[in-house]
């Protein structure tokens, strides 16, 4: 008799970033969904990357992460936040933000607990928790700002909540949490043992002078919280999968119990590489600014065609809507711009679990220009 395996995630198929990245390359189209530049990176850090492995740093370092580097990443924490973080007791490096995201759900949950989790979300928290055995509890987004209904959020904490999930800035929408977002957080989870989960891969991605309101920022909301972070998505070597987590000692602690037998280490040149570019400030404040330009380039080259844009406040990515130009659900219009117009996007209605359709795609502009102008040249034919 030949073993069958009783999945624990049967409702889970392939992702839509594989999907239309595969119909955009089947249609030689221009891929403005799936989120990664296709701009060079920093010259200088692949420079540190190969004077890291040509002095013979390509063993491993420890399980933590390189003790410089975390160092490196408390001295930063503490000048943009003003967090004294320990870099040996509260900062693990990680094989990327996901990595980091499924290592800490798996440190918290235990089967039953309830998650609030907001929609749109990122693909892979639902499946994370699910295979856990949590629940996510789903609270939609208030469209079209996608901003959190916090009267919502109160009447769906029960007994059983376990942990909020964040994300900010936010993919897919480039929402990014305010002032009154963290009074609100903080008024919800006082005097409660609910855990925080903050998704900030697009830290340093934000725009029009916004404020990042990082859970670091806030003690009463740091001791509780997981916060993860990328160095791929702010560095533009999504490739490289790296990225770190923090949290208090106590949290971390039980962190890293589950990494040590999932990961153990991660990229031992690239850690190197990045102790030493970290130390020029300079290398991520900048960010912003440039990811901007694109966005308004995009947005710009945009006004030409029937699609209308949402606010985008940070990340990789702005949504447009379609609701001028048809009536078709998002993934079949979105197979049919790639198919007939060779540019591929990602239908918004792919980040809710129950297919929410609001006639919105959502765009990637962290690529050239070039490209982004080549995009637009076949949209306003549409």
């Amino acid at each position: 008799m030949i073993p069958s395996i009783q999945s624990k995630l049967p409702d889970v198929g392939t992702t839509i970033f594989t999907v239309m990245s595969v119909l955009a390359n089947e249609h030689n189209a221009i891929n403005l969904g799936q989120g990664f530049p296709d701009y060079p990176m920093s010259a200088e850090l692949i420079a540190l990357v190969n004077k890291a492995m040509q002095t013979g740093y390509n063993q491993y370092v420890h399980m933590n992460g390189l003790p410089v580097l975390r160092e490196e990443l408390a001295g930063k924490i503490n000048s943009l936040y003003a967090n004294k973080v320990d870099g040996d007791t509260e900062i693990t490096i990680t094989p990327g933000g996901t990595y980091a995201i499924y290592t800490a759900l798996t440190t918290i949950l235990q089967p039953g607990d309830e998650v609030i989790v907001f929609e749109p979300a990122y693909d892979s928290y639902i499946p994370n928790i699910e295979i856990n055995g949590a629940v996510p509890v789903l609270i939609p987004l208030v469209y079209p700002d996608y901003k959190i209904d916090w009267d919502l959020v109160k009447q769906k904490i029960t007994a059983k909540t376990k942990l909020i999930m964040l994300n900010t800035p936010h993919n897919p929408t480039g929402a990014v949490l305010g002032a009154d977002d963290i009074a609100q957080l903080q008024s919800i989870v006082k005097d409660t043992v609910i855990f925080i989960l903050s998704d900030e891969v697009y830290e340093h991605l934000i725009f029009d002078g916004k404020k990042h309101e990082s859970m670091l920022r806030y003690p009463d909301l740091y001791e509780r919280s997981f916060v993860c972070f990328s160095f791929g998505k702010v560095y533009n070597c999504t490739g490289w999968k790296l990225g770190y987590c923090v949290a208090p000692p106590a949290l971390m602690k039980e962190f890293r119990k589950v990494h040590q037998f999932n990961c153990f280490t991660c990229n031992s040149p690239v850690q190197f590489a990045l102790s030493e570019f970290l130390r020029h400030e300079e290398n991520y404040l900048q960010l912003g600014s440039f990811l901007q330009h694109k966005r308004d380039h995009l947005k710009n080259l945009m006004q030409q065609t029937r699609f209308k844009a949402l606010p985008s406040y940070g990340s990789y990515f702005q949504l447009y809507s379609y609701s001028d130009i048809t009536d078709e659900g998002e993934k079949d219009f979105a197979i049919r711009l790639t198919k007939e117009y060779g540019v591929a996007t990602i239908p918004v209605s792919a980040f809710y679990k129950n297919g929410e359709d609001n006639k919105v795609l959502r765009f990637c502009f962290s690529k050239n220009e070039n490209t982004l102008e080549e995009a637009v040249n076949r949209l306003i034919r549409v």
